[in-house]
C-alpha cells in the first residue's frame, strides 16, 4: 500500500476516518464481539450459555483474520496513526497473534471448566475480549499516554476475573490482593511517566528517545531521569510478576479460578513484556547504560532483576505441594529467563523473546490445560499428588503433560529449548562479560528447575493412582491440548518459519526510524 494514499492533507474527514479505523480493525471486531456477548446473556437460557463462549471464539477468529489483513497491507511498512500515539509495525502484529492465540485457548479451555463450577455466564468471555483488547493497544502504543490507559484497561478486566467466583473467599482475596498491589504499580508507574514528561517534555516514545538523544551529556537529566525510569521498570515489573514485585502472584494464581490463571499467566505477561520492550528499547535507550562503561542504566537495573526473578521462582517452587502454586513460581521463572532478552538489546536478544513468548502460548496453557481438566466433580486436583498414576488412567493427558513439562523445563528437542537458547545466545553475542555471566547464571537455573517439573513426570508414571474417576476434558479442550503438543514439537523440531518472523519483528524495533514511516492523524 503506497505512502501517498495515507498523507493526512487534502483527504477528507470519511476517508480519514476510515483509514484510522483500519489501523484498529482487529481491537475494534474485539471490542464489538465483546459487547455482543454481553446482549447474547441476556437473552439465552441457563443451557444455551455456551454460546457465549463459541460468540467470543468467532470474535476472535474475526479479529485474527483482520490482522492477518492487515500483515499483508502493513508487512514492509511501519504506520502511526493518531498523532503518532498508535504504531503498527512487525512487532505490534506479532505480539497481537500472540495475544490472539492466547485468548482463543482460554476460551476453549474455559468452556468445560465452568460447566463443572456452574459458572457460566457471558460476561466471562466479555472480560477476557476486552482484557485481549486492552493488550493489543499496548503492543501497539507508541506514547506512554496511551500505553498507559491501554495498560489499565487490560488490568481492570483481569482484577475481575479474578475474583470471578463470587462466594469463593480465595478468589476474592486473591482479587483484592491483586487489585490493591496493582494500583499501587499502576500509580508508580504514572509517577514515573509524569518524571519523563516533566524533563523532556514529551510523551511520545520517538521524540522522548530524540529528546534524550540529542543531549549531550545524558547526566544532565540527573537523578530525576533515572528515578523516573526506575518508577517505569518497578510499575513493569510488577505486572511480570519479577522479583521482588511477584508477591501477589502465587496467592493470586492459587486463588484465581485456573482457567483464569491460564489465562494471565500467558496474556498479561506478554503485554506486559511488549510495553517494556516499547518504552526502554524505543523511547530510553539512551538510558540503557552498559557494565563495562560503568553505566548505571536500566541494563544493569533489569539484569539484577532478571537474576533474583529466576533464583527466587525455581527455588520456592521446590517446595511447593499446591500445583497452582508451583506454576506461578514457574511463571516467576520465566519472567526472568524472558528478561534477559531485553538485557541483551540486540536482535537475537528480542527474536527469543519474541519466540519465548509464542512457545509459552502453548507450553504453559498446555500444562494449565491438564490441571483444568483434573478438576471435576468433588475432586479440586490442584495438588501434585493429583497428578498420581495419570499415566495409567488416562495415558494420552499423561504424554501431553510430560511434553510440556519437558518444554517449560527447556529441554530438547521440545520448543521451549528454542527461547532460552535464543535469550542465551543474545546475552553472549554482546560480548559483555557481565551478560556472559548472566548467561551461565540462566544456565544454572534451567538445571534447578528440572527437578520440579520432573515431580510431574514422576507422580505420573510411577505413583499409584489415587483418583479414577473421568477428567473433566471436552472435545474443544482435548483438541486445544493436542494441537499445543503439537505445536511445541513443531517449533522444537523445526523452528525456521518461526524464527524468520520473530527476527523480522525483532529488527524492526532498532530499524523503526529508519523504516518508511507514514502517519495517519
Amino acid at each position: 500500500m503506497s505512502a501517498s494514499l495515507f498523507i493526512a492533507s487534502g483527504l477528507d474527514w470519511r476517508l480519514l476516518l476510515q483509514q484510522g479505523v483500519a489501523l484498529l480493525m482487529p481491537e475494534v471486531l474485539l471490542t464489538a464481539f465483546a459487547c455482543f456477548v454481553l446482549v447474547l446473556e441476556s437473552t439465552v437460557k441457563a443451557e444455551q450459555r455456551r454460546w457465549s463462549a463459541y460468540a467470543s471464539l468467532g470474535g476472535i477468529a474475526a479479529s485474527a483474520v483482520s490482522l492477518v489483513q492487515m500483515y499483508v497491507q502493513f508487512k514492509d511498512t511501519r504506520v502511526t496513526g493518531f498523532y503518532e500515539m498508535y504504531v503498527i509495525d512487525p512487532f505490534a502484529l506479532a505480539f497481537k497473534g500472540i495475544f490472539l492465540l492466547t485468548a482463543g485457548m482460554a476460551v476453549v479451555l474455559s468452556i468445560q471448566f465452568l460447566d463443572v463450577e456452574h459458572e457460566q455466564r457471558g460476561e466471562y468471555y466479555a472480560l477476557i475480549l476486552f482484557a485481549t483488547t486492552g493488550m493489543m493497544f499496548m503492543a501497539s502504543g507508541a506514547d506512554l499516554l496511551s500505553i498507559f490507559i491501554s495498560f489499565e484497561l487490560s488490568a481492570v478486566a483481569v482484577y475481575v476475573l479474578v475474583a470471578y467466583f463470587k462466594a469463593d473467599r480465595k478468589s476474592n482475596e486473591a482479587s483484592m490482593k491483586y487489585f490493591l498491589l496493582g494500583v499501587f504499580a499502576s500509580g508508580l508507574f504514572l509517577y514515573g511517566i509524569s518524571l519523563i514528561y516533566g524533563l523532556t517534555g514529551e510523551t511520545n516514545l520517538s521524540r522522548i528517545a530524540a529528546a534524550l538523544a540529542t543531549t549531550q551529556d545524558i547526566q544532565s537529566f540527573g537523578f530525576l531521569a533515572f528515578f523516573g525510569m526506575a518508577l517505569i521498570a518497578c510499575g513493569l515489573f510488577f505486572k511480570v510478576a519479577a522479583a521482588p514485585f511477584h508477591m501477589w502472584c502465587p496467592d493470586a494464581y492459587e486463588g484465581a479460578p485456573s482457567a483464569v490463571t491460564a489465562f494471565m499467566s500467558v496474556g498479561a505477561k506478554a503485554a506486559a513484556f511488549a510495553i517494556f520492550v516499547r518504552i526502554f528499547a524505543a523511547g530510553l535507550g539512551a538510558l540503557r547504560g552498559a557494565p563495562t562503561e560503568g553505566g548505571m542504566g536500566w541494563a544493569v537495573l533489569v539484569a539484577v532483576v532478571a537474576a533474583l526473578t529466576m533464583t527466587w521462582g525455581n527455588l520456592a517452587a521446590l517446595t511447593q505441594s499446591n500445583a497452582k502454586r508451583l506454576m506461578a513460581y514457574s511463571s516467576i521463572s520465566h519472567a526472568g529467563f524472558l528478561l534477559l532478552g531485553l538485557v541483551a538489546g540486540n536482535a537475537t536478544g528480542y527474536q527469543g523473546m519474541i519466540v519465548y513468548l509464542l512457545v509459552y502460548v502453548f507450553m504453559n496453557l498446555g500444562a494449565w490445560g491438564v490441571l483444568i481438566a483434573l478438576r471435576r466433580g468433588k475432586i479440586a486436583g490442584d495438588q501434585v499428588d493429583s497428578f498420581n498414576g495419570l499415566m495409567r488412567t488416562h495415558p494420552v493427558m499423561a504424554v501431553m503433560m510430560t511434553v510440556f513439562m519437558l518444554s517449560l523445563a527447556g529441554i530438547p528437542p521440545t520448543a521451549g529449548f528454542i527461547g532460552k537458547y535464543l535469550l542465551f545466545a543474545g546475552l553472549i553475542e554482546t560480548g559483555e562479560r557481565w551478560w556472559t555471566i548472566l548467561a551461565v547464571v540462566a544456565v544454572l537455573n534451567t538445571v534447578i528447575s528440572l527437578y520440579y517439573y520432573a515431580r510431574f513426570i514422576k507422580a505420573m508414571f510411577t505413583a499409584e493412582a489415587t483418583e479414577r474417576e473421568p477428567l473433566a476434558a471436552s472435545r474443544g479442550m482435548r483438541a486445544a491440548l493436542i494441537v499445543a503438543t503439537i505445536m511445541v514439537g513443531i517449533i522444537g523440531i523445526y523452528p525456521a518459519p518461526f524464527l524468520k518472523y520473530a527476527r523480522v519483528a525483532a529488527s524492526g524495533l532498532s530499524s523503526a526510524v529508519s523504516s518508511p514511516l507514514v502517519t495517519i492523524k
